[in-house]
């Protein structure tokens, strides 16, 4: 019995073995095998999307002459709402037998390619033409379906179409709301290539060049012009180019910018987006209820007051009970406060408040020019501070008692501004809160904050959430930025060392 157990545990034994080695063979050989897959550069696809890789990206560019290339997170949630959209542009491209094609790459991953190309963002879009992987061109289009198509429709072919007769003009003049036509002697020129170039990146509209005797007497020209025509507003706009300057891409690409815009917009979830990317420094806001007739009529004076303000002032309409009923609370409003008249600088987002009785188109030019010439204070949001403010640890300031508290000379006050909805400041609420429960009992120092979405200050402009501002005690009225790691110990180095964090001792190795 003895002797058939020990050869029974023997057998069992060799055949284990015998398993655990055959499962460490197929494992290796799975391994191999997918080492050779990622080796091999062979490119596969994902719903008409190329997966590029390392190793098969140099293939991908010899192949493809136009090949689009979204760098991703796998995380992203940026990433995972485009990838649809940029699933669908490629499948347009391929019907339309483009020889432009899109590929992806995993970033996160493939860590040689991202850093290659500098991506430091998710998602990032760089466009690779005729096999050049050293100067790849940015994307610069709207990140949906029709914005990646036409994006790349206008580098695979002239960005500009030829229009050789006065009919081919009319017609193209006539097939849409806007459309640009570039009027040049010679095509081959400086002018006309900056030109071709401004219509490869403005692809919302149409654009056009002409350089026949014809068209340029058809249009009243004698020079090379850029005209912009509209089914609104005026029907020719006219931007002649310097002879000696030339044409400037940036600043014709402004021009054509402003001028496409109507001289009064309408906010509407259809031209949020051309108001904000006109990059006009002011805008200039009138808040109606569009179910008054006798609010509506305000839109005339307002009209009249816009054109001499164009390029420098965007005028637009707001309807407090439409689709700017949202906005309402960037400008501490409700719908009862209209009608009435706001000036934003969009550089700070500063609010200026006309006298709401007074509508007149010269009260309105008399006004903007004030505001521009620095002669009007901007009027800034205040909450009502809580009956409780400085009862608990950290002290809840308000746009009205920010002055009193965070230039007290006696205190060392470090403030928190934050947004209520933003997660990262949700993150560390809990570290502030443990940080003032810390210090509560020292009287030169005051832990505070302040939600910057409801309060507005004069001389500081808060940009991103949460940010953190220390203001020592003393005289002059100081402010110092807090950037370092965001927890209990270092705020107290910080707090400790009067603002600033001490130097750490260089770690010596043994």
């Amino acid at each position: 019995l003895v002797w058939l157990l020990v050869l029974s545990l023997a057998w069992l034994g060799l055949v284990l073995g015998d398993e655990q080695k055959d499962g460490e063979v197929v494992a290796e050989e799975e391994k191999e095998k997918e080492e050779d897959e990622v080796l091999s550069d062979e490119i596969k696809e994902e719903d008409n999307v190329l997966v590029l890789h390392e190793h098969n990206f140099a293939r991908a560019l010899s192949e493809h002459q136009l090949l689009l290339v979204e760098f991703y997170a796998p995380w992203c949630g940026h990433c995972q709402r485009l990838a649809p959209a940029f699933a669908q542009a490629a499948a347009e491209l391929r019907n339309e037998s483009s020889p432009a094609q899109l590929g992806k790459v995993d970033a996160t991953a493939q860590t040689a390619l991202a850093t290659e190309f500098g991506i430091t963002s998710y998602p990032t879009l760089k466009l690779f033409r005729d096999g050049n992987r050293t100067h790849p061109l940015t994307y610069t289009g709207r990140m949906d379906t029709q914005g990646i198509v036409r994006w790349m429709r206008r580098r695979v072919g002239p960005s500009a179409t030829l229009l050789q007769d006065t009919d081919t003009a009319a017609t193209f003049v006539n097939s849409q709301d806007l459309v640009v036509i570039g009027f040049f002697k010679d095509l081959g020129g400086k002018a006309a290539q900056v030109f071709y170039e401004v219509a490869a990146e403005m692809v919302d509209m149409p654009f056009g060049v002409a350089e026949a005797a014809e068209l340029f007497q058809a249009y009243g020209l004698s020079a090379d012009t850029v005209c912009l025509f509209k089914k609104f507003d005026d029907r020719q706009t006219d931007f002649p180019v310097d002879p000696e300057q030339g044409l400037d891409t940036a600043e014709l690409t402004r021009l054509l910018r402003v001028h496409s815009l109507q001289l009064v917009m309408e906010f509407t979830e259809e031209t949020s987006n051309q108001i904000f990317s006109a990059k006009i420094p002011h805008h200039m806001l009138l808040f109606l209820n569009k179910s008054s007739s006798e609010q509506l009529l305000l839109q005339d004076s307002f009209r009249a007051a816009a054109g001499v303000f164009r390029g420098e002032v965007l005028f637009v309409v707001v309807d407090v009970n439409g689709h700017g009923a949202d906005v309402l609370p960037f400008f501490g409003m409700t719908p009862t406060d209209a009608p009435t008249l706001r000036l934003v600088k969009m550089e700070n987002n500063r609010k200026y408040q006309m006298d709401q009785d007074v509508f007149s188109d010269t009260a309105i030019h008399t006004f903007i020019q004030a505001v521009l010439d620095g002669k009007v204070k901007p009027h800034l949001l205040s909450a009502e501070p809580p009956e409780d403010w400085d009862t608990r640890p950290v002290k809840v300031l308000v746009g009205k008692t920010f002055e009193q508290v965070a230039y007290d000379e006696t205190k060392n006050v470090f403030i928190k501004f934050y947004a209520p909805w933003c997660s990262h400041c949700q993150a560390m609420a809990a570290a502030w809160e443990e940080l003032a429960e810390r210090y509560k009992d020292h009287k030169d120092i005051v832990i505070a904050e302040m939600d910057a979405t409801a309060n507005e200050l004069e001389n500081i402009t808060i940009h991103g959430f949460p940010t953190l501002h220390y203001f020592p005690a003393g005289p002059g009225r100081k402010m110092v930025e807090y950037k370092s790691t965001r927890d209990v110990e270092t705020f107290s180095k910080f707090l400790e060392n009067g603002g600033t964090l001490p130097v750490e001792p260089p770690v010596v190795s043994e």
